[in-house]
């Protein structure tokens, strides 16, 4: 995979979307792999308690399917300056995810160029996760 040139990337250019499909093991893999190890992202029962319908998903794995879906589109010369999340609904297994974005700005510093991005992302309960987020990359084009 080739990274974008960023002298080629304008505002209103849109983010390729990205689609998971979220089942039990995506949620509880991704609990598990950030070390958060509270019940409600791998314990049905627990998490019906606490007054879920299900396990759900944990917000280090929010954070990190927001990066990929701004890497993939970008390519590995992409760098995550800088990102910021607000959560909504919750996603439950089952559920579909989409994530869709474009660029909000272009700009440069003397080294890098960046890409200011809006994003969100959906499920079958509505905007699970909205954002913003800064992505820097090589001025001298893609490698």
């Amino acid at each position: 995979m080739r990274s974008l040139d960023w002298s080629e990337i304008r505002v209103g250019d849109e983010v390729t979307p990205l689609v998971i499909d979220v089942n039990a093991t995506v949620i509880a893999a991704g609990a598990i792999a950030t070390r958060d190890f509270m019940p409600v992202h791998h314990d049905r029962e627990y998490a019906n308690v606490q007054g879920a319908p299900d396990i759900f998903m944990n917000i280090l794995s929010d954070t990190a399917y927001c990066s990929r879906f701004l890497t993939d589109w970008a390519g590995p010369d992409a760098r995550v300056a800088r990102i910021a999340i607000r959560l909504g609904v919750p996603v439950f297994p089952g559920h579909t995810l989409t994530y869709t974005g474009s660029v909000s700005a272009v700009w440069r510093t003397e080294d890098e160029g960046f890409v200011d991005i809006e994003f969100t992302a959906v499920d079958d309960l509505g905007e699970h996760v909205s954002g913003t987020a800064t992505l820097g990359l090589p001025l001298d084009g893609p490698t």
